[in-house]
C-alpha cells in the first residue's frame, strides 16, 4: 500500500509535457534556423547591424548576373544583327541589283526584341527582390500574397521556357547565315578572284535569288563589285553575325539562370507558407504565444 501510494505520490507531482514539447518544436526552434534569424545572427556578430550589410541581404545575387548577362547579350546581338542586316541589304541592292523591303521591317523587330527582352529581365529581377531574404518575410505574409508570388514566378517561367525555345531557334538561323557568308569569304580569298581573273559565279545558287533574277546580276566580275562584295560587305557582315552568335549563346545561358533563380524562388515562396502554416498551427495549440507574436504575424 505504500509502494502504491508512493507511486500515485510521484505521478501527480510530475508536471504534464506541454503540448509543443511533446510534437517537438516550439516558437524558438522555428525561428532559430529561418533566414531571417540566420542574417540577424551574422550581422549582429560581424557588421553590426547595419543598413548597408542588410540591403545586401535582400539582393538576388543570382537573378543579378543572369540580368547583367541578358541584357549585355541582347545589346550585342541587336547591335550586331541590325547593322549585319544594314550590310546584306545594301550588298543586295549594289552588287545583285536586289531591292529586299522586308530586311528594314526585320531591323525594326531587333530593336522591339531589344526592348521586350530588357523590360523581362527588369520584371524578373524585380520578382527576384521579392523572394530574397527579408522582402519575401514582409511581402509573403498574408495567404493571397503567397498565392500570387507562385502565380507570378509560374508565369515568368513559362515565358522563359517559350523564349529558350525561340532563342535556340534564332541560334540555329545565325550558324547557318554565319556558314553562308563563312562560304562567300572563301570565295573572295581564292587567287583567281584575287587576280581578277576569275568572276564569283553564283547561278549555281539559284534558288536562293529571286525567280526573275537576270543570270548577269548572279555574277561578280568587275574589279568594284568584287571590292563591295569582299571588302565592304563580306567581311564586315562576316564579323556582325559571328558577333551575334556569341551573344545569341550569352543570351541562351542567362535564360537558362533565369529558369533556374525563378524555380529557387517558388520554392521558396512554398517554404515559407508552409513554414506560416506551422506557425498558425503552433498558435492554435499555444495561445499565450499567438498573443505574443500578433505583431510579427500582422
Amino acid at each position: 500500500m505504500a509502494s502504491t501510494k508512493t507511486s500515485r505520490h510521484n505521478d501527480s507531482a510530475t508536471p504534464m509535457m506541454p503540448l509543443k514539447h511533446r510534437y517537438g518544436y516550439s516558437r524558438d526552434s522555428l525561428g532559430r534556423y529561418s533566414e531571417n534569424s540566420l542574417h540577424s545572427t551574422y550581422l549582429g556578430r560581424y557588421g553590426g547591424g547595419s543598413r548597408c550589410q542588410d540591403c545586401l541581404t535582400r539582393i538576388p545575387y543570382a537573378t543579378l548576373i543572369a540580368t547583367i548577362m541578358c541584357v549585355v547579350g541582347v545589346g550585342v546581338f541587336c547591335g550586331t544583327m541590325y547593322r549585319g542586316a544594314t550590310l546584306s541589304a545594301r550588298m543586295f541592292d549594289e552588287v545583285f541589283h536586289l531591292r529586299l523591303a522586308w530586311l528594314e521591317a526585320v531591323q525594326l523587330i531587333f530593336v522591339v526584341v531589344g526592348a521586350g527582352m530588357g523590360a523581362l529581365g527588369l520584371m524578373i529581377l524585380f520578382v527576384g527582390c521579392l523572394a530574397t531574404g527579408a522582402t519575401r518575410h514582409k511581402v509573403y505574409r498574408a495567404w493571397r500574397a503567397r498565392v500570387g508570388g507562385r502565380i507570378s514566378c509560374a508565369v515568368f517561367m513559362s515565358i522563359t521556357y517559350i523564349l529558350q525555345i525561340a532563342w535556340l531557334l534564332m541560334l540555329c538561323f545565325l550558324v547557318i547565315v554565319t556558314l553562308i557568308f563563312t562560304i562567300f569569304w572563301s570565295l573572295c580569298t581564292n587567287t583567281d578572284v584575287q587576280n581578277n581573273k576569275k568572276c564569283i559565279d553564283f547561278r549555281q545558287f539559284d534558288f536562293m535569288f529571286p525567280y526573275n533574277t537576270k543570270p548577269s546580276d548572279m555574277e561578280v566580275c568587275e574589279a568594284h563589285e568584287i571590292k563591295l562584295f569582299c571588302k565592304d560587305y563580306v567581311e564586315r557582315a562576316e564579323v556582325m553575325f559571328i558577333l551575334a552568335t556569341v551573344a545569341c549563346l550569352l543570351v541562351i545561358i542567362s535564360l537558362i539562370h533565369y529558369l533556374m533563380c525563378l524555380s529557387a524562388n517558388y520554392a521558396h515562396i512554398r517554404d515559407h507558407e508552409k513554414l506560416q502554416e506551422l506557425q498558425e498551427l503552433q498558435y492554435l495549440q499555444d495561445p499565450e504565444l499567438s498573443v505574443a507574436g500578433s505583431k510579427d504575424r500582422f
